[in-house]
């Protein structure tokens, strides 16, 4: 069976994203409880206009976004893929968009944080050339969170 992706761009306001983001949240606070109180203020979801939701046959299946860190550096935020749709490549499909969508916007850097359970996400991240920094705020400090950077070059 043919699965049409759709990769679309919009803003935090989008329910599909909303969806998706609580979802991940859910995820998260099953797989990491002890963590839930220490981590929750990192979360939290203020208006965002680089949002990247992917569809599958026209599903909400898969989400991340960009945030600015700083002047030269943008943050990787909220990647995830539904379980169901793991395996099709929609994560390096994001990351692609996420690092174009930093470079057109004049970014040099692109950081993250994950979590320490999270192998799969940090071999991906390592795939696309992503190296383990010392922790940045608001992660310094917190020994449960693998930050990690990588240098964009604008070519």
């Amino acid at each position: 069976m043919n699965k049409s992706v759709e990769v679309v761009k919009t803003t935090s306001e989008n329910p599909d994203f909303i969806f998706l983001y609580k979802t991940f949240d859910t995820f998260l606070w099953d797989r990491y409880p002890e963590l839930k109180t220490e981590y929750w203020g990192n979360n939290l979801i203020e208006f965002n206009p680089d949002v990247i939701v992917v569809y599958v046959n026209e599903k909400p299946v898969a989400c991340g976004c960009i945030k600015k860190y700083n002047k030269n550096t943008a943050e990787l935020k909220r990647m995830f893929v539904m379980p169901e749709a793991r395996g099709l490549g929609l994560a390096q499909l994001i990351l692609r968009e996420l690092e174009i969508e930093s470079k057109q916007k004049g970014f040099s850097f692109l950081i993250l944080e994950t979590l320490y359970k999270q192998i799969e996400a940090i071999n991906l991240y390592q795939k696309f050339g992503f190296e383990v920094i010392e922790n940045y705020e608001p992660y310094a400090g917190l020994t449960n969170s693998i930050c990690m950077s990588k240098t964009l070059f604008n070519k």
